[in-house]
């Protein structure tokens, strides 16, 4: 990933922090995804070093951030793996496809060592709100399916990924209401796992019914702030749902599709 370079060093310390934040959003808004999530990083290393917790905003440009660089990656990654018919240029694909895994391995490193030994160890320091706690280690979930998804099967970072979904959820199921959009996008997530990468389909399915129908249930406590994101994330279990389900009784559950941008 291309190295951002921006003085802000030369600001008086108390702007740096602002100065990364807006250099952030301005990265967004020009689609320079990769100098957002150098940013990010910066800033993240920033806050820990003066002992402090990311803001609500600041953790929701870190997510952006890296979830378009490491998706543009994943998309790179499944068109060189569709098959092609010039077998002379199977070497040089095959080299290309490694290329693009390294750079996934290094995206997810990088991410997974902000979260383990900065964002997580500094959230349950400072006692900070369950809810980010929830958020940080679904974020490690995510990372180490995608880390999954193209990694040899005796790396098991399947395994890791599940683990800290399975974590996040038990702790979201403890403090968060089941309409709200982080215990949602986790729901969500951790179904796309188990199906996906686990390829478990009937705990997949059983997941996100489960949050869809707790969800609905519980629509007289959903927040005016979270309605969108929280409506949204129900469309996409429930689109998932339509999915599998109509997967499993055409080919069998055994056969899967491809849901990899129905998540969080």
């Amino acid at each position: 990933m291309s190295e951002a370079v921006f003085n802000y060093d030369s600001l008086p310390k108390e702007e740096q922090r602002e100065a990364l934040r807006f250099l952030a959003r301005l990265a967004e808004n020009a689609e320079r995804y990769d100098d957002m999530a150098r940013l990010m990083k910066e800033l993240v290393l920033f806050t820990d070093g003066e002992g402090e917790d990311l803001t609500i905003e600041e953790r929701n440009l870190l997510s952006v951030a890296y979830k378009n660089v490491i998706g543009a990656r994943r998309a790179s990654w499944r068109t060189v793996c569709e098959p092609f018919d010039e077998n002379k240029y199977t070497s040089l694909v095959s080299q290309f496809k490694t290329k693009i895994e390294g750079e996934l391995e290094s995206i997810c490193a990088e991410v997974l060592d902000l979260l383990e030994n900065y964002l997580v160890a500094h959230a349950e320091r400072n006692g900070a709100k369950t809810e980010a706690q929830v958020f940080y280690i679904k974020m490690l979930g995510d990372y180490y399916r995608y880390r999954a998804e193209s990694a040899p099967a005796s790396a098991q970072y399947d395994l890791k990924s599940a683990q800290y979904y399975e974590q996040a959820f038990a702790l979201a199921e403890k403090t968060l209401e089941p309409t709200h959009p982080t215990r949602l996008g986790l729901a969500l997530n951790f179904s796309v796992c188990y199906y996906e990468i686990l390829k478990q389909p009937q705990k997949a399915c059983d997941l996100a019914k489960k949050a869809f129908d707790l969800a609905i249930s519980k629509l007289d406590k959903l927040k005016d702030d979270e309605y969108k994101d929280s409506t949204l994330i129900m469309q996409l279990l429930r689109d998932n749902l339509t999915l599998w389900m109509s997967d499993a009784a055409d080919q069998g559950e055994d056969d899967g599709i491809q849901v990899e941008d129905m998540e969080a």
